[in-house]
């Protein structure tokens, strides 16, 4: 049994459609309480989200009603993604076949695909700081050797001859989760995309130990990838500190070792690491364990190989996502969310931010 707050939301007053009057027992229509819903969601308060209805509908709303609408959404999205991570769990993977599938694709990636994961933080009231886990699942597409966005990307990369990658269509989920918890729901995600059918997938991470555990339990046919921008800065962590912050003997060491790294020599730079015997107490933690740090993501720094394969090298989509899906609305000024309350919008900001509220919106409601 996944152990997240929705159990909690189980007991909540839901409101389901008065059949006879078309309206929801809050008195709302179904199209009114989506579009006050999609305000909720889009604003940074409830009340903006209150003051924006009504200036474009012309029916005045208070914060209060807004909150209750959108969290009442949440609490029953999440109950339903709660069942399916359980049963996704229990089932296993599916056949090759989309016949044998019980949870629907919802835009399907097809040919390649990428997942990233990781972790940002939100205020709880009466627990303080809590770590909320996303993942974010793209379509990865090539841009062709005359697209302008490819020349801008080589121009700026510096690497003329650089393959450049796009990821678009992007989808998310996101909760107050262990890390195990947090596995349910990003496979139940991948199940939705379409994820465990690819032949040619990649998960690129900022190189922490758990997302690595998780997606090789969830997909263990994908090829895991240490962002580039996260190896290189050990490297400028252990350049300042042996040869001095800003020195141009720390400049020229790193871009050495960038170079060597970006070549596919990995080797070459676990060897330089080690030669200057950092395992001294002069030295930050972080720089002690740059050796060991590279060794043990050696085959997820390949970055060479990497790139001949077509795999994006960086993890912006979910730093992407901590910053646009979750943090806009869930790190305002206050005492913090109910946990409750903060599962519930998290359920649902994924779903907005992924482009498909309105048919999870007839999903949820379908099924209540």
């Amino acid at each position: 049994m996944l152990t997240t707050s929705v159990q909690t939301a189980k007991e909540r007053r839901f409101f389901p459609l008065d059949k006879k009057l078309g309206l929801r027992k809050d008195r709302w229509s179904g199209g009114a309480a989506r579009v006050i819903t999609r305000f909720g969601l889009r604003e940074p308060s409830f009340e903006l989200a209150a003051e924006g209805y009504e200036e474009a509908v012309g029916e005045a709303l208070s914060g209060a009603s807004v909150r209750r609408v959108t969290q009442d959404f949440g609490d029953q999205l999440r109950v339903q993604q709660q069942q399916e991570a359980e049963r996704a769990m229990e089932v296993g993977p599916y056949e090759d076949s989309p016949l044998d599938r019980w949870l629907a694709f919802q835009n399907q990636i097809v040919g390649q695909g990428n997942v990233s994961s990781d972790g940002t933080m939100i205020l709880i009231r009466e627990e303080g700081w809590k770590e909320v886990k996303l993942a974010a699942f793209s379509q990865v597409a090539w841009l062709s050797p005359h697209h302008p966005d490819r020349r801008k990307a080589q121009r700026e990369a510096g690497a003329e001859e650089t393959d450049v990658v796009r990821l678009r269509q992007h989808s998310y989920c996101a909760g107050l989760w262990d890390a195990d918890t947090f596995g349910a729901y990003q496979y139940a995600e991948g199940l939705r995309r379409g994820f465990d059918l690819l032949s040619h997938a990649s998960s690129v991470n900022d190189g922490a130990r758990w997302i690595a555990r998780i997606t090789d339990t969830n997909f263990p046919h994908v090829q895991q990838i240490v962002d580039w921008s996260h190896g290189v800065e050990h490297l400028w962590a252990v350049g300042h500190a042996v040869f001095g912050e800003g020195t141009p003997e720390a400049v020229g060491w790193v871009k050495q070792r960038e170079t060597e790294l970006w070549a596919g020599g990995v080797e070459t730079v676990i060897k330089a690491l080690q030669s200057l015997e950092l395992d001294s107490d002069a030295y930050p933690e972080v720089v002690q364990q740059a050796p060991g740090y590279f060794h043990a993501r050696l085959d997820k720094m390949r970055y060479a190989d990497f790139r001949a394969a077509g795999y994006p090298l960086g993890s912006g989509t979910v730093e992407s996502a901590a910053r646009n899906v979750v943090q806009p609305r869930m790190r305002r000024p206050g005492r913090g969310w109910a946990r409750e309350n903060a599962d519930a919008m998290l359920a649902a900001l994924g779903e907005f931010h992924s482009g498909r509220l309105k048919d999870t919106w007839q999903r949820v409601f379908a099924a209540a």
